[in-house]
C-alpha cells in the first residue's frame, strides 16, 4: 500500500471517528432556528426548534448538527445548539451574556472564543503537532510573494491612517 492510500485511509478512520463520537450527544436550542432538509442556508425547512429545546446531536457537518427532536429531524446550524446537558438554576440571560461576551464556561480554558464544536475535553486532549504546524505554515507567503500577486492582482497599496486616541477625559472608549 503506497502512502497516498495510507494517508486517505487514516483520514478516513479519523473523519468516520469524529463524526460518530457526535452521535446521540445531548443539546439544547439556544435560541429558535429551523430545521432544514439538507446542511444548508437554502435548502428545504422541515420544521423549527424554539428556544430551550432538547435535541439529540447526530452528526456534524461543517457548520451544521443533524438533529432529532420532538418537533422532528434535521439540520440546524451548530451555533443554535449548546451540546451537553441544558444548564439549571441559573436563567438563560447567563448563557446569552456568556456567549456576547466570549466569557462562557469554567474559565478554565481560554482562547476558545469561535472555536464552536470543540468541547473542554476535545481541547484538553490536544496535543502539539510539529507536522502539522510546518504544514500551515507552509500555506504562509513572503513578503515577496504578496507583493507578486498584489501586483498581477493590479492591487494597489493604501495608506490607512491610525484612529485618534480617545478622549480619556471625556470617558470615551
Amino acid at each position: 500500500m503506497n502512502v497516498a492510500r495510507s494517508m486517505a485511509a487514516l483520514l478516513a478512520t479519523f473523519l468516520l471517528a469524529a463524526s460518530s463520537a457526535l452521535a446521540g450527544e445531548a443539546g439544547t436550542a439556544l435560541k429558535a432556528d429551523a430545521l432544514k432538509a439538507e446542511p444548508f442556508r437554502d435548502a428545504k425547512t422541515v420544521g423549527s426548534l424554539t428556544a430551550g429545546d432538547t435535541v439529540e446531536i447526530l452528526k456534524k457537518q461543517g457548520g451544521w448538527f443533524q438533529v432529532k427532536s420532538a418537533k422532528g429531524s434535521g439540520w440546524v446550524r451548530m451555533l443554535s445548539i449548546r451540546r451537553g446537558e441544558a444548564r439549571k438554576g441559573s436563567g438563560d440571560a447567563e448563557g446569552v451574556l456568556g456567549l456576547a461576551s466570549g466569557r462562557a464556561g469554567t474559565g478554565r480554558v481560554v482562547a476558545t472564543t469561535g472555536i464552536r464544536g470543540l468541547g473542554e475535553e476535545d481541547l484538553k486532549a490536544a496535543k502539539y503537532n510539529e507536522l502539522e504546524l510546518k504544514k500551515a505554515e507552509s500555506f504562509g507567503a513572503t513578503q515577496a510573494e504578496a507583493r507578486k500577486f498584489a501586483a498581477e492582482g493590479k492591487l494597489v497599496a493604501r495608506k490607512v491612517e491610525y484612529l485618534a486616541a480617545p478622549d480619556a477625559a471625556k470617558g470615551e472608549r
